[in-house]
């Protein structure tokens, strides 16, 4: 077996990115755009010691679940890595991803895991998109980055986005045209106009433009405006600066070119006002699904004390404030505190105080300042999970309950470990597609403190969380699970230690990396990739 070579192959499982798996004479190869279900003709493009990866030339049986994607640029784009696959599947698999990891991951035995909540119309579902803007061939091009690139790939319309954003880009790409506009240029760091970003409200209609620009200005603004507002739903014309040399999109600074410097969105009944800067849950629909099951499955009661960690803007923490007694919404960045309260104050909400700070120091002092406990605790953390000193100081305050809304089901798994230590039981497990053909899944899952007794002190070693003074990082198992779920070989403690360290990632001295005098086996090279493909997926790299 050899580079170039092709073979036929029979697809038995999708990887977390959404990419076929299958084995061939002891082999483990990862076929993008393959199916559960298919046999695949592959050619070989890549190949390691135990795993390869394989290129889809031809289907030869088609699984029965493959359907015809609605996007023409599909296989280019990367974004919607699933809308081969029909939606039904695509729930069970989700379903799947999510059991799977808090068995393998979090050590739950037979968890209460229910099928994943999906969408009547799992189609322009998005509210907010951010186009990337580049010059193609001499002219001003809108689309999506592919998959591990910055290659643009031109996207028209994007059947996952609001439909009103076709109109738009046209709007945009013409007007950057006839007045010969720079669009950036990501190497030299030239050029203007960096990307476009629209935000769409589901109950009021508005709609929001903002051009992110390399820059202090946008010349011949006022043309531009005149030509949106003609558009129906636009309240709002933005212009972001941001002149770092950087992935990141969005500067800090934002400036009102025409029209409100926000549009109005609902959730049930309370009103939010949304900025460029805001986070507010890209799918709509589905956001009210997510925090009406978190809702029932906390069962709040009138004299609860509801601690909100990660807080945000306020969002769920006012939806949970209209049950009750009061709610404390934590969040470390300011200008979300900002936005939380001035959301409180227009929607009437007197019970819901906002603090920023870290949650793990907010929190112990907010229940010695008020004499009180917390009931419940809302956990809503990023991708990489919560922060130990965070999980510590939540087992620390020893809620009634504990509700954990994840976007990762690996790092939510991990925490939810932490928390079966502390001795709370995992009593209800509800996936929610918010990203319908795409590999990621929220889940919703209720912790409770399990009834004993007998007393237990549980301390959080942060060794073993693996804490450094930036972030918090994935254990050793976490790894080594990775690594044997998707590439199907194990590592050593020794060999993720010196991977670790190559990348800067200081090891304690309990992690012995071979300094010394004796010959210490050093990590392979395909073992390498894997560990620094964990890393990545860890957010510790």
């Amino acid at each position: 077996m050899k580079k170039n070579d092709h073979y036929e192959i029979d697809i038995i499982d999708l990887g977390k990115n959404g990419e076929g798996i299958g084995r061939l004479d002891g082999f483990t190869f990862f076929v993008e755009n393959a199916l559960p279900g298919d046999r695949v003709e592959m050619q070989v493009v890549k190949l390691k010691r135990t795993y390869g990866y394989g290129k889809l030339m031809r289907i030869v049986t088609p699984s029965p679940h493959r359907v015809a994607p609605r996007c023409p640029v599909f296989d280019r784009c990367g974004g919607c890595t699933l809308q081969h696959m029909d939606y039904e599947a695509q729930l069970d698999w989700k379903t799947k991803q999510v059991a799977d990891a808090l068995t393998r991951i979090g050590g739950v035995a037979n968890a209460p895991v229910a099928r994943t909540i999906g969408m009547d119309m799992p189609y322009a579902y998005r509210n907010k998109a951010q186009y990337p803007i580049r010059s193609v061939d001499g002219h001003p091009t809108a689309g999506f980055f592919a998959a591990r690139s910055h290659a643009l790939v031109p996207v028209d319309d994007c059947c996952t986005q609001h439909p009103a954003n076709s109109a738009i880009l046209r709007i945009v790409q013409d007007f950057l045209a006839e007045f010969g506009i720079p669009c950036y240029d990501e190497e030299a760091h030239t050029g203007l106009i960096r990307h476009v970003l629209i935000r769409c409200a589901l109950h009021t209609n508005e709609i929001m433009v903002c051009l992110i620009v390399n820059g202090n200005a946008l010349p011949h603004k006022e043309t531009l405006c005149e030509r949106l507002a003609t558009l129906d739903g636009i309240v709002s014309i933005m212009l972001n600066i941001n002149k770092a040399r950087t992935n990141v999109i969005l500067g800090g600074e934002c400036r009102a070119l025409w029209g409100q410097a926000f549009i109005t969105d609902f959730i049930g009944d309370l009103r939010f006002e949304i900025s460029p800067l805001s986070f507010f849950q890209v799918n709509p629909v589905q956001m009210e699904t997510l925090y009406q099951t978190a809702l029932d499955l906390a069962d709040i009661q009138p004299t609860d004390n509801v601690a909100d960690v990660y807080c945000g803007i306020g969002t769920l923490s006012l939806f949970f404030a209209r049950r009750a007694g009061t709610v404390y919404g934590v969040e470390i960045i300011q200008q979300a505190i900002d936005d939380a309260n001035r959301n409180a104050r227009a929607n009437g909400i007197t019970n819901a105080v906002f603090v920023a700070d870290r949650a793990e120091c907010a929190m112990p002092a907010l229940a010695q300042e008020r004499n009180m406990a917390f009931d419940i605790v809302v956990l809503d953390p990023p991708r990489k999970g919560c922060d130990p000193a965070v999980l510590e100081a939540v087992v620390n305050l020893a809620p009634r309950k504990i509700v954990y809304v994840s976007c990762d089901p690996a790092t939510l798994a991990r925490d939810v470990k932490v928390f079966a230590a502390a001795g709370y039981g995992v009593a209800a497990v509800r996936p929610v597609d918010m990203f319908p053909q795409t590999g990621h899944v929220e889940t919703v899952v209720l912790l409770s403190k399990l009834k004993s007794t007998t007393s237990i002190e549980v301390k959080i070693d942060l060794d073993e969380m693996d804490l450094t003074q930036a972030e918090s990082k994935a254990t050793y198992d976490e790894i080594k699970a990775y690594v044997l779920d998707k590439y199907g070989f194990k590592v050593s403690q020794l060999y993720i230690a010196q991977v670790k360290r190559k990348h800067g990632i200081i090891e304690r001295e309990n992690y012995y990396t071979g300094e010394g005098k004796a010959k210490v086996p050093q990590v392979p090279e395909d073992k390498e990739k894997a560990i620094e493909d964990a890393l990545r997926y860890f957010q510790m790299i």
